[in-house]
């Protein structure tokens, strides 16, 4: 069986070198060999996830002619590729992408500072910001008046408490797209969510495709569960999805799901336009693929002026191929473990009835509090805290960042809770290793990739502001400083940089 799981095409994988070349060349610069240039090219786009891992290259000859060079000169790129451990290749399977053993499985995800070290640490670990009070403390008020009734029964509502079942579907027919209660089910957070679906649609050995990067928490929940990663580039910048490639997987890999950030993607913060959108669910229901999209950075809209696309589901509004994730936790509070699913009848009661060997259903009094806020307009009052929250943050950090770490590129996404940063040539888990020691938290790309890819990347969340923002930015710069000296060295290998 071949060890590849998606493939890149010639022309693609020409364009990729193409543009990474004029963007990388130095001006005068002395030029290394033909074949150099093209194994460090191919490298790169590996390392930066721009080609995914596990991915199969074209044929030296086809290669060869899409780039105007000599077979000789792609032989000898591949050959070097496969001696540096970037690329594998059987007789009949072809060559196929890969990263050397030195750059080891991110094993765990994004957890919590402890709080014994919040006094000394600026934790940019979890994009994640504080209550948006007063609501918080209203809205527990207001369920703990409405808790009574509920407290004559069992407690236990495996779809969710009917009323805020109502509320979920109506916000969705309010949106134009329209939704009964039956096509809802109340979960515990997102996570919970996009669990319980990869529990009934994907088994172990399933393929899912992914965005590449995507969300590093729940890449490892689908590690845990056994599935085959399939990772699918992003596009250029904030521009989405790239969906030529996103075809090519679809039909190539036959993956059972397809989980997709379209709003203000985590990590990078890119919004999918309403054409991508429309071509993602039709290429979806065309290659059989259930489509998990996951909406829970939806209104955190930091631009007022900016027009949002439709949701994804509006475009599959029976939710025969598509399946839409919500949450309170990044627009309302993190605490506030509430989540949601919207989709197919059918599909909800398979879920449900899934269910009853899980959790057996979702706190009630904290059900209760988000539907309090959702019926009394505390919920969009909320959120407006929340975004003035981000966008403030947003823009302390981007110009504490450009003016300590100049040669630091990112784009300034326009809602979200991220920026999505390259590192100015030095590798993410060595900034992320050395920040710690000087008073930073900050996650590595890698983190976000599958099977080691973007390692000179990091992700800085709009978490702090103001003077925080400021000495987040200092200590950043700090420990970019040692990694660049080497002095940020364990011992145990030399520290990595990688330039173009």
């Amino acid at each position: 069986m071949a060890e590849w799981t998606s493939a890149v095409g010639a022309a693609q994988l020409a364009r990729l070198i193409t543009s990474q070349q004029e963007r990388t060349s130095v001006p005068g610069g002395r030029r290394p060999p033909a074949y150099r240039t093209l194994a460090d090219g191919i490298r790169l786009l590996v390392l930066e996830g721009r080609v995914p891992v596990a991915a199969r290259l074209p044929a030296e000859r086809e290669l060869a002619v899409a780039l105007s060079l000599s077979r000789t000169t792609v032989a000898a790129a591949y050959e070097a590729l496969r001696g540096e451990g970037f690329l594998e290749s059987r007789r009949g399977a072809g060559s196929w992408t890969s990263v050397p053993a030195g750059n080891p499985l991110p094993a765990r995800g994004l957890e919590p500072l402890p709080p014994e070290s919040l006094g000394s640490m600026i934790d940019l670990g979890c994009a994640a910001l504080p209550a948006p009070e007063p609501w918080l403390t209203r809205a527990v008020q207001g369920a703990l008046e409405e808790l009574p009734p509920y407290a004559h029964t069992h407690g236990d509502y495996p779809a969710g408490l009917p009323a805020l079942r109502r509320m979920l579907a109506d916000r969705y027919t309010e949106q134009g797209i329209p939704t009964m209660p039956e096509q809802i089910m109340v979960t515990t957070g997102a996570m919970g969510a996009i669990d319980a679906i990869c529990s009934l649609f994907a088994g172990r050995g399933e393929r899912i495709a992914v965005e590449s990067p995507s969300y590093a928490n729940i890449l490892q929940l689908m590690r845990a569960a056994g599935v085959r990663l399939v990772p699918v580039a992003m596009g250029d910048g904030l521009t989405g999805w790239d969906m030529d490639v996103w075809r090519q997987v679809l039909r190539d890999s036959a993956p059972r799901l397809a989980y997709v950030v379209a709003d203000f993607h985590n990590p990078t913060g890119a919004l999918a336009s309403e054409e991508q959108r429309r071509a993602m669910v039709e290429a979806a229901r065309s290659a059989g693929t259930v489509l998990v999209a996951d909406e829970t950075m939806l209104e955190l809209q930091l631009e007022p002026d900016l027009e949002m696309p439709r949701p994804v589901c509006s475009f599959d509004p029976a939710g025969s191929t598509v399946i839409t994730v919500g949450s309170a936790s990044k627009a309302f509070w993190a605490g506030m473990r509430i989540g949601w699913v919207r989709a197919a009848p059918d599909v909800i009661r398979s879920l449900v009835a899934a269910r009853a060997y899980a959790d057996l259903g979702t706190p009630v009094l904290e059900q209760l509090a988000v539907n309090w806020l959702m019926r009394t307009g505390g919920w969009q009052e909320a959120v407006e805290i929340r975004r003035q929250q981000a966008r403030d943050n947003r823009d302390a950090l981007v110009t504490a960042v450009r003016r300590e770490l100049p040669d630091w590129e990112f784009e300034v996404p326009a809602g979200g809770l991220t920026l999505w940063a390259r590192a100015g040539g030095l590798s993410g888990s060595r900034l992320a290793e050395v920040g710690e020691r000087v008073g930073v938290r900050v996650p590595s790309g890698p983190r976000f990739g599958v099977d080691g890819a973007f390692e000179g990347y990091v992700r800085l969340p709009f978490t702090v502001g103001g003077p925080v923002a400021e000495e987040a930015a200092t200590r950043l710069a700090a420990a970019a400083g040692l990694v660049g000296r080497g002095a940020g060295d364990s011992g145990t290998e030399p520290p990595r940089t990688f330039v173009a």
